[in-house]
């Protein structure tokens, strides 16, 4: 069964930082980009960023100086590290594959 499984969310306080995981199973990871979006409250979805298989990565603009996208392939596993997080961060954050395969969501919750 092709399947992500995302983890790590939660509460925290502004200018904390959180590491989300995503645990992939069912195709080959290694040879598949992955990309993370999120989807704030009452808004639409939202691009992160994607890594590709041989780790290259492209980011949006407004969040690369405090999120980085990471993968490592013998766990099957992309993460997204995120520092100094910001009340606007607060979404459901997704991750998914370049065949479209998506992640139950994680979410992430920034108050104080």
């Amino acid at each position: 069964e092709v399947q992500l499984v995302e983890s790590g969310g939660g509460l925290v306080q502004p200018g904390g930082s959180l590491r989300l995981s995503c645990a992939a199973s069912g195709f080959t990871f290694s040879k598949t980009a992955m990309t993370w979006v999120r989807q704030a409250p009452g808004k639409g979805l939202e691009w992160v960023g994607t890594i590709y298989n041989d780790g290259y990565t492209r980011q949006a603009d407004s969040m690369k100086d405090r999120f980085t996208i990471s993968r490592v392939n013998f766990e099957n596993t992309v993460y997204l590290q995120m520092n100094n997080l910001k009340r606007e961060d607060t979404a459901v954050y997704y991750c998914k594959s370049s065949d479209d395969v998506w992640g139950q969501g994680a979410q992430v919750t920034v108050s104080s």
